[in-house]
């Protein structure tokens, strides 16, 4: 049987099925996205469905989370198969609202997070974290979640999202979804679909290295050689540029260099690969 979500683009919309809900004593899930809607988005849908009653998804590309130079222009917007994508995983309700709506011509606020978002992306991209809390601030606000779920495969910006929640006593809980990947462990993303079969084929080894790197440092293997070995290894493979090969603590992100690991850690790993700007991570 096929679902049909609503589709709500204002907030008076909005606002209106949810009271509906909670007045129906419904407990709600959010999954924010910009679309170009992949496998990895369907499953944060699918995960949102074991906690709460009805699903919200929200689509939206956020300007703010853009840098001059950057691909906001260029970005895939695919609405209406991603509505269909969205059926077909049971969502609830799609959120899709214009930048007026969500930044309108007096809109002065701003929000700044330091700690966790610090360095790793903001190092490359500094306004990017910002952007990110503010976008993810209003659409708190206005669905009211009981649940909001992120994938790990951004996990600076699940860090970062986690922190805004407490740091503003917001009444939402935060779930982190574990990296969806294809048959040949590249993490899913909407900018895979700019490559073409030898991008892509250049693009799969970027887990090959990461998780080989990982399991260097996993059994003993200095942190800082381990981490320079996998860079020269990037580059040998044949990707233009690695912005970062870096190990934190898996919950404060703290830098962690030198010696053997001695606690779970994570390996997170930015670089370009044929003019594409790629991020993964994992756990050692």
């Amino acid at each position: 049987m096929t679902h049909n979500p609503i589709i709500v683009r204002t907030l008076t919309e909005l606002r209106g099925q949810i009271w509906q809900w909670r007045g129906g004593g419904e407990s709600i899930g959010l999954v924010p996205t910009m679309g170009a809607l992949h496998d990895g988005h369907l499953s944060l849908i699918r995960l949102s469905h074991k906690y709460a009653s009805k699903t919200v998804a929200s689509i939206f590309v956020n300007p703010a989370q853009f840098a001059p130079g950057e691909d906001f222009e260029a970005y895939p917007r695919t609405e209406a198969a991603d509505v269909a994508a969205l059926a077909s995983a049971r969502c609830d309700l799609v959120y899709i609202p214009d930048t007026h709506s969500m930044y309108d011509e007096g809109h002065s606020t701003s929000i700044k997070i330091t700690g966790v978002a610090q360095s790793l992306e903001t190092d490359h991209r500094p306004t990017f974290f910002d952007g990110v809390a503010l976008v993810v601030a209003k659409l708190l606000n206005r669905v009211a979640p009981d649940f909001t779920i992120f994938g790990e495969k951004d996990y600076q910006q699940l860090a970062t999202i986690r922190r805004l929640v407490i740091d503003l006593d917001m009444p939402v809980k935060i779930i982190g979804a574990p990296i969806a990947r294809d048959a040949h462990g590249l993490a899913l993303s909407s900018r895979n679909r700019y490559f073409d079969e030898g991008a892509l084929t250049l693009a799969r080894k970027l887990n090959v290295i990461m998780f080989d790197c990982a399991a260097k440092m996993g059994a003993g293997m200095n942190v800082d050689a381990a981490a320079a070995q996998a860079k020269q290894d990037f580059l040998d493979a044949g990707f233009e540029s690695v912005d970062y090969v870096a190990v934190a603590s898996a919950h404060s992100l703290t830098p962690l260099s030198g010696g053997v690991l001695d606690r779970t850690s994570r390996l997170l790993v930015a670089l370009h690969c044929r003019g594409v700007r790629l991020i993964d991570n994992c756990e050692i």
